[in-house]
């Protein structure tokens, strides 16, 4: 029976709205807080697939939706399949169609009639195979074992720890490496708890970086112990989260210089609201779905890294976010930026989902950083 029908009938009696929220919360839990391995998908990228409808030189035609008429670059995604997408083009289209420019295909091919779903996580693989940057393996001492990183080299001393979010894997960040390789920073991409290759999470769940932040404060860590005289922590979705609370809770937080916050999730109620809803959890159930996949998170607002008003971060402070991300708010960001105008910066990308904020418009995003990032080296 489906989740919709199952709580539909649960929900006639009192016995059968607690059945109900059980598993309208499970559900939540399952779709918000399991890491990126097997199924789970990025956040705001869990819709409806997408059909491909045909293919010509450079231009691929895509069921017609919100998604498929975001603008900027995305990955398309299915099975044996991985392509990259560009810009909407003004060209002569059935009306349940759009035609977008068809940059590359790095793998398998594109038919009609495919399903493919799209992704900000552009590259996939390792920085030198996608990107033909020289990196290293190592090996971080995380509180649950030994996580993996990529580590690239270059000249300065200002370190880049780079994390991911809901959804993605540590290939997210190879966006933005070309960029960061250009400035001359090192940057160290770590896996975290949950992750391929990294420590299983022990209750199969994530929290939201509640827990996960200390592994970042590993790589913090081992970033200075390696010749880095400061760090700048970068985080996307729940690696933002991650990130403000390492520079809040870390031991070593006085050698943090900066923070960049790509789709902070400064309010995990309402997070874990989006993504329930997203998965079609009824309207009726979803404060109990969030109650439901709190406890199964331990997301207690004393632990769980919630920030019900943006405070000071402490350090200087990027955020880059914009008021079309349905699965973290931006009026929190907005907010912080206000409160805190000499320290925080705010780059509003507009019609862009979730930790895609450079897809949208990755020109206006990268000046945002690199005059963010020069007074810190």
């Amino acid at each position: 029976m489906s989740l919709r029908r199952t709580a539909a009938v649960a929900a006639t009696t009192m016995l059968g709205a607690g059945a109900a929220a059980v598993v309208a919360g499970r559900y939540a839990a399952d779709v918000a807080l399991k890491p990126p391995g097997g199924r789970a998908r990025p956040a705001g990228f869990e819709g409806p697939p997408l059909t491909v409808h045909a293919t010509a030189a450079g231009q691929i035609t895509l069921t017609r939706s919100l998604a498929s008429r975001w603008p900027g670059t995305y990955a398309l995604t299915g099975p044996g399949r991985h392509a990259v997408v560009g810009a909407v083009l003004d060209v002569p289209s059935a009306p349940d169609t759009v035609v977008r420019r068809l940059e590359r295909v790095d793998r398998g091919l594109l038919a009609p009639g495919d399903r493919v779903r799209l992704s900000p996580q552009l590259h996939f693989g390792d920085p030198r195979g996608a990107l033909g940057l020289e990196y290293t393996d190592v090996t971080l001492p995380g509180e649950l074992g030994a996580l993996p990183a990529w580590y690239l080299p270059a000249l300065r001393d200002v370190w880049v720890v780079a994390v991911h979010g809901l959804g993605t894997t540590r290939e997210h960040a190879m966006n933005l490496l070309p960029f960061l390789h250009a400035m001359d920073l090192p940057v160290l991409v770590p896996a975290y708890r949950g992750d391929p290759g990294a420590p299983r999470l022990s209750d199969g769940t994530g929290h939201l970086g509640g827990a996960e932040w200390r592994d970042l404060d590993s790589a913090v860590r081992h970033a200075l112990d390696h010749g880095a005289r400061s760090v700048v922590l970068y985080g996307w979705s729940t690696g933002a989260t991650m990130a403000l609370r390492t520079a809040e809770y870390s031991p070593l937080r006085d050698r943090i210089g900066g923070l960049v916050l790509d789709s902070p999730v400064l309010d995990w109620r309402a997070t874990l609201r989006a993504l329930a809803g997203s998965r079609r959890v009824p309207r009726p159930l979803l404060p109990l779905a969030v109650r439901a996949a709190q406890g199964r998170a331990r997301a207690r607002p004393e632990s769980s890294g919630e920030l019900p008003r943006p405070a000071d971060p402490g350090v200087p402070t990027l955020l880059l976010h914009g008021p079309d991300d349905d699965i973290a708010p931006w009026g929190l960001s907005r907010e912080m930026a206000e409160r805190c105008p000499g320290l925080v910066s705010l780059h509003a990308v507009r019609q862009a989902p979730h930790a895609a904020m450079w897809n949208a418009g990755p020109e206006g995003y990268e000046e945002a950083l690199r005059r963010f990032l020069t007074p810190l080296l």
